[in-house]
């Protein structure tokens, strides 16, 4: 039998994932859920190493990473996350296996299915494939723990004034102008997109919660309930228009609040 490990802090999701894991394959069970970087080291220290992971990223207590940086894991993770066009090119760009939130139920049994074909090169417990791999997760880490922007620099009256991004409530962009609005009811227009910030700012202070506004954590005053399961925030100052967050990123977004 296929041991497999889930590290998920929701745990709707984390339930979801292994009834998706044990309907589609018999010979794969899954032994544990953890749910935090701390539970999940002592487990891994407790215990026997899986055959396989499932991983979220970002859980109640931190990053995952913090994981693989203190336990020298040998089984092959697989990555569940909802991370942007930047992370999805670093795990392209390592060889390391990633999973979409949503889960899909055909992209999880094809992932399946690669596990088996090369299980049996892993089973074998070459020291070559080990290390390898290992260095394949730091190399990922290392890209993906980068250092976010703690200032942004602005262009306003021919001169150039750098801004603090712990002073910045929200940005919002609006006919392809991007503008940062600060604490102090002061506001400059950035010469980025929002793709591109929400890349440089650290996600565990700004979300970016649709394709008009990304927020800071510290601005938020409340959260409404609106329309067909999305979600209204208000922050502290008044916004252009409202701030709606989709019924598909709404569990996300209050986990993000919350955590």
């Amino acid at each position: 039998m296929i041991r497999i490990l889930i590290i998920e802090d929701e745990i709707k999701a984390a339930k979801e994932l292994k009834k998706l894991i044990e309907e589609q394959r018999s010979d794969m069970q899954v032994v544990c859920i953890t749910g935090t970087v701390t539970k999940t080291i002592e487990w891994l220290n407790e215990n026997e190493m899986p055959d396989l992971i499932f991983s979220d990223i970002q859980l109640a207590d931190g990053l995952s990473f913090e994981i693989y940086k203190q336990i020298k894991v040998t089984a092959p993770i697989v990555f569940c996350t909802a991370f942007d066009e930047y992370a999805i090119q670093a795990f392209d760009a390592n060889g390391i296996d990633y999973l979409l939130k949503p889960i899909d139920e055909e992209k999880l049994a094809r992932g399946l299915e690669k596990f088996s074909r090369l299980r049996p090169a892993t089973v074998k417990g070459d020291e070559k494939i080990v290390t390898d791999y290992q260095q394949q997760i730091n190399s990922l880490i290392q890209q993906l723990d980068k250092s976010y922007k703690t200032s942004l620099l602005v262009y306003f009256q021919e001169k150039i004034i750098p801004i603090k991004t712990e002073d910045i409530d929200f940005i919002n962009s609006e006919n392809g102008i991007v503008t940062a609005w600060l604490n102090n009811g002061k506001h400059y227009i950035l010469n980025h997109t929002l793709d591109t910030l929400e890349g440089m700012l650290n996600p565990k202070i700004f979300y970016k919660a649709n394709r008009q506004f990304i927020i800071n954590r510290k601005a938020i005053v409340n959260i409404e309930h609106y329309f067909t399961r999305r979600l209204v925030v208000k922050l502290s100052q008044p916004t252009p228009e409202n701030i709606i967050v989709s019924k598909v990123k709404a569990s996300e977004f209050l986990k993000w609040v919350e955590s």
